[in-house]
């Protein structure tokens, strides 16, 4: 999260009509007693299509950051920091339950995006290069829940390169095929114009969710708040057809 550091914070899902504004503002109810109280933060109005910085730069490598049916009638794409301890809140214990809910039930495609905010996780940028040098190789999702999962391990070190080595070791990737990627710094220019893309689209802080054709749901929020508005948004999108 940014240095407000509100956990579990809806920042807002705009151009909401019908069942999906009522979802928020149920979910919203729901989560009073769930919230961690900080300063409110604004989130400007966004189109009803993906912002266009955001689909450009997410272009590279995009299908091996992807779950879900590409005919899934919501596509989500997650802002995410690999050494941000929300993010890791939103993959360990929320994202198993969206995954098996709404991306394995061909509600939901779901998409990966890098926001490393590098002022206060020196580790993410590295990290972030690591799991798309990963999906270079088709190991994306392994290396991003490893990543996830010893993120206690790596983030403090002044180095995390050798231990994050050993995060290919464990997901199956050769390392000469990792270690010319990373050598190689094919994936900074990426990372890096994601990251402004995302930023010039209106994302502040980590986890941040864009629903396409809906708007942004900023913070860790709980899988209660998911579940209201996916359900809602997925039913309003099937009634239309």
């Amino acid at each position: 999260m940014r240095r407000s550091s509100v956990t579990w914070l809806v920042v807002g899902l705009v151009l909401l009509t019908g069942a999906g504004a009522a979802a928020l503002a149920a979910s919203r109810h729901a989560s009073r007693a769930a919230l961690t109280r900080g300063p409110a933060a604004s989130s400007p109005a966004l189109p009803a299509s993906p912002p266009p910085l955001l689909r450009r730069q997410g272009d590279l490598l995009i299908a091996q950051r992807t779950k879900g049916s590409a005919s899934a009638p919501l596509t989500v794409y997650e802002l995410s920091d690999f050494q941000c301890p929300y993010c890791r809140r939103q993959a360990v214990e929320t994202f198993p339950t969206i995954e098996d809910e709404f991306i394995k039930t061909g509600k939901v495609r779901w998409i990966f995006l890098n926001f490393p905010l590098t002022q206060l996780h020196p580790n993410a940028a590295a990290a972030a290069e690591f799991a798309m040098c990963a999906a270079k190789n088709d190991h994306f999702w392994p290396v991003h829940d490893l990543l996830f999962h010893y993120q206690d391990k790596w983030a403090p070190l002044k180095d995390p390169a050798p231990f994050l080595m050993t995060l290919a070791d464990s997901a199956g990737i050769p390392r000469d095929d990792m270690t010319s990627c990373l050598q190689g710094g094919e994936m900074r220019t990426l990372i890096q114009a994601e990251a402004e893309g995302a930023a010039k689209s209106g994302v502040r802080s980590t986890p941040t969710v864009y629903i396409e054709g809906v708007g942004l749901l900023a913070g860790a929020a709980p899988v209660e708040i998911f579940r209201q508005v996916l359900d809602s948004l997925w039913k309003e999108k099937t009634a239309k057809k």
